[in-house]
């Protein structure tokens, strides 16, 4: 596959640019702000000089721009991280709704796929998911991984050899990736068995899944490993612990599932009398760099628990609306303490600023109000707060020091045109995405990925594993 466009020493010249939090702007009403409590910077002719991949310098206000500048037409934001994916899953999309379509209609489908999938198979159909990703802005993947073995639970010669495949497609899409490597080890809170396609999740209990990952290969550059206990029914109560050892003695980020359906807290509670958030704490697995997903159906006490132990909350819209999950408590968490970040979990749409504007939009539906979030809250979400959570602080801001990954999205296309920079967030798609930048090097220009024709890519991924 050939080479991605590099751009070692590269200068950029930003229409508007997205600067993100100014604490030099005391006037929370500042033209270009946020409007209260907001003080996010939209700039103009922004000058962003790459060196090394490595955003070295940005200066406002330059004009005209100079002649050996690569002209960045429309608003200019920070990579945006997708912090929750299941690649897979893209082969389900638009496929599960027969009839009027249920969770187990989804969930047979799911598995349909997953026990046909191999490291071939699989290595396509991530690549062209997150080539995907690339069109749509996304710089960086947090791959909740666990189709770790065979069909038949047997591992490969190479035990890894899936998460491998995950981390190469990554590399041949353009972008980033943390591969949350994850424990699942059980059918149900009571320990039940892993059966069926279940069996190639598993690796027998924490002990092994810990010796598996610890081999896993060092990653590349474009990649980092992180942990991820599947869910609380995935996962016995005791074994929790070495999961979150594991992680913290990494310096890991630590994702999992947590109150998804109501049914996952109905059975924590009758099994263990505490919910999933309570175990999750007393097995010592909330901290910071713990990122809870979905966390839809809380207590005020999960709530406070989550926000007090710093751990972070992502978010997926889409997702939990297309499965009829229901509406998480986004400003309660937030408001908790507790960073909120976004992915597109199983695919039903790859649009960051669908999930982001819906995190506002299933608030006011929720509360009958308006005005939960700003737009830069909303920003924050999508690209510093999901680098953070997927372990790269150093991306996510467009600002000297900080990886030169930058999305443009045009706003002169029909949903954008005569929106306010600031406002493209409630507007744009991930259709009006130009150009994509992922450590100083061009992935997507003028709407079109460099070097793959992702809409064939997908069509034969799909095929080869769903049938034509």
């Amino acid at each position: 596959m050939p080479p991605l466009t590099a751009l070692t020493d590269a200068r950029l010249h930003a229409e508007h640019a997205w600067l993100g939090h100014d604490s030099n702007r005391p006037d929370d009403n500042a033209p270009g702000g946020d409007g209260p409590g907001g003080l996010d910077r939209i700039a103009e002719d922004v000058l962003i000089e790459v060196v090394a991949g490595r955003i070295a310098a940005v200066t406002a206000g330059v004009r005209p721009a100079p002649a050996d500048a690569l002209r960045l037409t429309g608003l200019t934001l920070p990579g945006l991280a997708n912090a929750h994916s299941h690649a897979f899953h893209r082969a389900l999309r638009g496929r599960t709704h027969r009839g009027r379509g249920t969770f187990w209609s989804w969930r047979d489908r799911m598995y349909e796929v997953a026990a046909r999938l191999d490291p071939e198979s699989y290595l396509a159909l991530a690549r062209a998911t997150y080539a995907e990703m690339a069109l749509a802005g996304v710089t960086c993947v947090g791959e909740f991984h666990y189709l770790h073995h065979a069909p038949d639970g047997g591992r490969y010669a190479d035990p890894n050899e899936m998460g491998t495949a995950l981390v190469r497609a990554a590399a041949e899409a353009g972008i980033r990736i943390t591969l949350l490597d994850t424990a699942y080890l059980t059918a149900s809170v009571a320990g039940e068995p892993l059966t069926g396609p279940q069996r190639r999740f598993g690796d027998g209990d924490a002990a092994r899944w810990a010796e598996r990952v610890a081999a896993f290969p060092t990653p590349a550059d474009h990649a980092r490993l992180g942990a991820a206990i599947h869910s609380v029914r995935a996962v016995p109560a005791e074994q929790l612990p070495e999961v979150a050892r594991w992680a913290e003695a990494a310096g890991a980020p630590l994702h999992v599932h947590l109150s998804e359906q109501r049914a996952e807290n109905e059975a924590c509670l009758a099994y263990h009398r505490r919910t999933p958030t309570a175990l999750l704490a007393d097995a010592g697995a909330l901290g910071p760099r713990t990122t809870a997903v979905h966390a839809t159906h809380l207590t005020a006490a999960d709530r406070r628990a989550l926000g007090g132990h710093g751990a972070g909350v992502c978010l997926c819209p889409t997702t939990e609306r297309d499965l009829a999950d229901g509406i998480g408590p986004a400003r309660a968490l937030a408001d908790a303490g507790s960073p909120l970040s976004l992915g597109t979990d199983s695919h039903a749409l790859i649009d960051l600023f669908e999930e982001a504007r819906a995190v506002e939009l299933d608030e006011r539906l929720r509360t009958e109000e308006r005005g939960h979030f700003t737009p830069g809250e909303l920003l924050r979400a999508a690209g510093p707060a999901g680098h953070a959570a997927l372990g790269w602080p150093d991306a996510g801001r467009i600002a000297p020091g900080a990886r030169a990954d930058l999305v443009t999205v045009r706003l002169d296309r029909v949903r954008t045109a005569g929106v306010p920079p600031i406002g493209a967030v409630f507007a744009a798609t991930a259709a009006d995405v130009d150009h994509v930048m992922v450590d100083g090097r061009t992935v997507v220009r003028d709407g079109r990925h460099l070097t793959l024709d992702v809409p064939a890519e997908l069509a034969r991924a799909i095929a080869a594993v769903v049938g034509p």
